[in-house]
């Protein structure tokens, strides 16, 4: 969710003004993402790296969150959303994880969708977690080296239990991942716009989706392959 600095900063506004607009967004890409049917939505708010921006940001960062959780949490009830997080939690102020816990429990019975907030998280950090995880399973006795697959790998992972996601979105005209969910995209389709994430709401995702849409996933398959298996 990129460009709330920059949306600021082209309206003579403080970066923090540009991070309660992109909360804005937030509430809008769920509400848009929930009545057209997404299961999952994973959202990037915060990641490893950005524990050193100001402290100040990151006050006002974890403010916003607080407030989110707090205000957000009657709809997500009401419409059947799950709340999940993924990165390394123990990062996190006390309050917030104190919050965050309080909402995955209340929400944990929901069944219509998931949302996953993506919070002090690295991609490669969680593949390194992840390995660290097996090899004590392998110390252990659990788990041999041959048996470790893709499949077994992924397991390990802070999404296990997850599907892979099918489409990323990047906003603000960065060409550019950014450490985001390294095993998890090897085959999403990726969507990249000028678009900053403060004006990034319900049309803007729909352009997206049906940008999506217009694609041929052929997951190493020739498109003859493709056609024929849809027949199937």
């Amino acid at each position: 969710m990129d460009g709330n600095g920059r949306w600021a900063k082209q309206r003579g506004l403080d970066r923090i003004a540009g991070h309660r607009e992109g909360a804005e967004s937030v509430r809008a890409i769920v509400r848009a993402s929930r009545e057209i049917g997404i299961k999952y939505l994973t959202l990037y708010a915060l990641s490893i790296e950005n524990w050193q921006r100001p402290k100040i940001e990151i006050r006002a960062l974890m403010a916003l969150l607080g407030r989110f959780l707090k205000s957000e949490l009657d709809e997500m009830l009401s419409n059947g959303i799950r709340l999940n997080v993924i990165g390394r939690i123990e990062d996190l102020p006390k309050g917030i994880k104190r919050r965050l816990k309080q909402a995955m429990d209340q929400t944990a019975h929901n069944r219509d969708m998931v949302l996953n907030l993506s919070l002090s998280y690295g991609g490669r950090d969680e593949i390194v977690d992840a390995a660290k995880r097996i090899s004590l399973r392998v110390k252990e006795g659990a788990l041999t080296p041959e048996e470790i697959t893709p499949e077994i790998f992924s397991a390990f992972l802070y999404t296990h239990g997850m599907p892979d996601p099918d489409l990323l979105i990047r906003t603000s005209g960065e060409f550019r991942v950014s450490n985001f969910l390294l095993w998890q995209i090897a085959y999403a389709e990726l969507y990249f716009t000028t678009t900053f994430w403060p004006d990034f709401r319900r049309e803007q995702l729909l352009a997206a989706i049906e940008d999506f849409q217009q694609r041929e996933r052929r997951f190493g398959m020739t498109g003859e392959q493709v056609a024929f298996a849809r027949k199937e």
